[in-house]
């Protein structure tokens, strides 16, 4: 297998080969998962510290049930009650945990760049559970295997990910990623929720919703995001879910056998209809939680296995 990555900050390091390594690796955890079958030896004797400065519920409790099923020891730290709050920089903060000797840090932050900083401050593996408006990798990761899981490949499809562009590093993700796997990407939303610089993306950009999806493969909706926005970027969440929500009537416009997706958490009537959402034969929304577990527990694998065989003899038996 090839993955050279020493920390896993974002798509845009790496290289399709090492992309499909680790979704290898995490599509056969996902069949062991689904069976039962228990890998707490890959992980044994590590210490894996969860830092999310931000709220979280999917992404930081697959972490957690991640780490334990490869048998890490896991630590999840209130950020809330740490002393950030006492006015403790970031920059202290990584050198106080570095001094406690983690080997797998993930960390989630509101600033974009926060996450790369940590990491040049600590000897451990770090991990980005997202960082800002910026980067959200293993989102991306864990969105690219449900795709090639319920396509049956991960190239040369019509993805078209719908909404809050702008705000969302989901979307930043997976546009790096989806572009490096040779699909056909579409942007879709209005002209305030599509970035500046839009052109440079490598994709096309629809402001109509039938237009965008038509004969697509894939339907991505984005959440709003409304903690990131200082301004009144839509009319009302009526209007938007009358223009940019997706309902049957828009779907009809894909192809009939496109599947529906959400990172999640989803905003019902406002982003997505509620019956789409749980439509087993187009939505995919509860297997892209269920591959977040396989995707992370590869991911912390390949980001271990570097870690161990860079360490000095003395630093592995200590």
């Amino acid at each position: 297998m090839t993955f050279r990555q020493q920390h896993l900050l974002g798509i845009e390091p790496l290289h399709p080969t090492e992309i499909t390594t680790l979704l290898d690796l995490a599509d056969s955890y996902a069949e062991h998962n689904r069976k039962g079958i228990a890998h707490k030896d890959v992980l044994a004797g590590l210490t894996q510290i969860n830092m999310f400065f931000e709220n979280s519920t999917r992404t930081q409790a697959s972490f957690e049930l991640a780490g334990k099923r490869l048998g890490a020891d896991v630590m999840n730290m209130g950020m809330q009650a740490s002393s950030i709050k006492k006015g403790e920089t970031l920059i202290d903060t990584a050198l106080t945990l570095n001094a406690m000797r983690p080997d797998l840090l993930v960390v989630r932050h509101p600033h974009s760049g926060a996450v790369d900083l940590l990491a040049q401050k600590v000897n451990c593996a770090v991990l980005n559970a997202g960082d800002g408006k910026h980067e959200h990798p293993t989102q991306a990761l864990l969105d690219a295997l449900t795709i090639r899981r319920a396509k049956g490949r991960l190239h040369r499809l019509s993805i078209a990910i719908c909404g809050d562009i702008a705000h969302s590093r989901v979307a930043r993700s997976n546009i790096m990623l989806l572009g490096k796997m040779e699909n056909r990407i579409r942007l879709i939303g209005p002209p305030t929720l599509m970035p500046s610089g839009i052109g440079e993306f490598g994709a096309e950009v629809f402001e109509n919703m039938e237009e965008g999806l038509k004969d697509v493969d894939v339907v991505m909706m984005l959440r709003l995001q409304k903690e990131r926005m200082d301004g009144g970027f839509i009319p009302s969440e009526r209007e938007y879910f009358h223009r940019y929500g997706l309902d049957a009537e828009k779907l009809q416009h894909a192809k009939p056998d496109a599947i529906v997706m959400h990172p999640g958490p989803m905003n019902r009537g406002v982003e997505i209809d509620g019956t789409i959402a749980d439509d087993i034969n187009r939505s995919v929304i509860q297997e892209q939680v269920e591959m977040g577990v396989a995707v992370r527990m590869a991911a912390m694998d390949l980001l271990a296995q570097n870690l161990r065989a860079n360490r000095k003899p003395q630093e592995v038996t200590a």
